[in-house]
């Protein structure tokens, strides 16, 4: 797991050729806090930087959601489900390509017209999508290995690095705004305490349920009647967890 997340980083700084980082460095700063801002901390930096992970793991997330849907309308794709999943986590893996290749080619397009690009063209077009395609698949397979042979799920674990990673910078410019005098320290503990406070708040509502009362009646078995018991079926509050949010 930890050598694969230093592989992870490691990406993250290697950039897509032809980039001007600088007109880049612009945009990315005076998107800060649009939605571009939240899909850049998913990548760790990544998009920022523009680097071959700039897609991160969103198009593969993107394709389970797609495919788990779909088995639930589409007979063919459910009996894949019950057969093991293997035919179904390669659809997955074919409708991520997909998906890769139509972001990474819109990425490249907006970026070309934005004029964040040294020298443009067809070219460069192609060697941009294919690089940044290629990240994407390469992370997919990363996240495989990890669940396989490291600790947890590999997807998750690499999108928990991405945000993690984006912390110690975030708590440092907090300290120095403190030291300076543009943030009262006691306006920066209250921060701190919102934080943990949401934290803790939604990982209350992530494990919340509801249990519904299960009554078995009595039952005999030959000569014995054994008493009725009581049971409960958890049923989870939030059961589709953050994937709305992170689909839309």
């Amino acid at each position: 797991l930890f050598g694969a997340l230093v592989v992870y980083r490691i990406g993250t700084f290697i950039q897509v050729p032809g980039i001007n980082q600088a007109a880049v460095l612009r945009y990315f700063t005076d998107q800060s806090n649009s939605i571009l801002g939240v899909v850049n901390s998913f990548s760790g930096g990544a998009l920022q930087r523009l680097s071959i992970f700039a897609m991160g793991v969103m198009p593969y997330i993107s394709a389970s959601i797609i495919i788990q849907m779909l088995s639930m309308v589409v007979p063919t794709l459910m009996e894949y489900r019950e057969a093991g999943g293997r035919k179904t986590t390669q659809l997955t893996r074919y409708c991520t390509v997909g998906l890769a290749v139509f972001q990474s080619f819109g990425a490249a397009v907006a970026l070309q017209n934005g004029g964040m690009v040294q020298s443009g063209g067809t070219q460069w077009l192609l060697v941009a999508t294919v690089t940044m395609t290629t990240g994407t698949m390469f992370l997919m397979w990363l996240g495989e290995q990890i669940t396989e042979r490291g600790v947890g799920n590999g997807i998750s674990m690499i999108i928990l690095a991405g945000i993690v990673a984006g912390l110690p910078g975030a708590l440092s410019r907090t300290f120095e705004s403190v030291s300076n005098g543009e943030m009262q320290p006691v306006f920066a503990i209250a921060l701190v305490a919102i934080v943990l406070g949401v934290t803790g708040f939604c990982v209350y509502v992530e494990r919340a349920q509801r249990r519904i009362a299960v009554h078995y009646a009595k039952r005999q078995v030959g000569r014995r009647l054994y008493a009725g018991q009581s049971s409960h079926l958890p049923f989870k509050l939030n059961m589709s967890g953050v994937i709305p949010p992170i689909f839309a």
